[in-house]
């Protein structure tokens, strides 16, 4: 149960993350307040999480999901880049979650 809370935790840092982009430095009331609901239950998630998963291998799934589910929400549709580069590290930064999900234990 533990990385499913660390999972829907990692998602709401993606959202924090997209909403202060709309906040344009906090200046739009809606994204702002936005970003502050799920900065909050992003970060209370995660240390649900700590309770029982290893702070390294949880802190870098948690990270490397919102990295990359922005990153890809930045490519489809924000307009962002989609070089090469890009894609095989995202690829290679998702094989890295997965891997640290694999090799730890609950």
């Amino acid at each position: 149960m533990a990385w499913v809370i660390l999972f829907i935790a990692g998602l709401l840092e993606m959202a924090w993350a997209l909403l202060l982009k709309q906040s344009e430095g906090f200046t739009r009331p809606g994204p702002t307040v936005g970003f502050i609901i799920c900065l909050f239950l992003s970060m209370f998630l995660l240390a649900q999480a700590l309770k029982t998963l290893p702070v390294g291998s949880a802190y870098a799934v948690w990270t490397g999901i919102g990295a990359a589910g922005t990153a890809i929400v930045g490519m489809i549709w924000l307009g962002e880049s989609r070089d090469v580069v890009k894609l095989v590290s995202l690829v290679m930064l998702i094989a890295g979650i997965i891997g640290l999900r694999i090799t730890s234990t609950e």
